[in-house]
């Protein structure tokens, strides 16, 4: 004959619980994509100008673009 054994010395094993995942939130809204979309067109617009021999608007419209609205467009909240 075989004993059968209290159940309380079996603990059963609770399942842990999986942690939610967050989803991310987006950080580029829709004002951030207006002014890359700004510093873009700069962008391009100084290379149309030194591609037809402009040396002096075309630097300044890609320093403007490069370095003044494309980090502007990812720093404003």
């Amino acid at each position: 004959m075989k004993k059968k054994l209290p159940k309380q010395r079996y603990k059963q094993k609770q399942p842990v619980p999986k942690p939610k995942r967050e989803r991310p939130q987006i950080a580029l809204r829709k004002r951030n994509y207006i002014i890359m979309g700004i510093g873009l067109g700069t962008i391009i617009a100084g290379f149309i100008t030194l591609a037809n021999g402009s040396i002096t608007i075309a630097p300044l419209l890609l320093v403007v673009g490069y370095c003044v609205l494309i980090p502007v467009s990812l720093l404003v909240k």
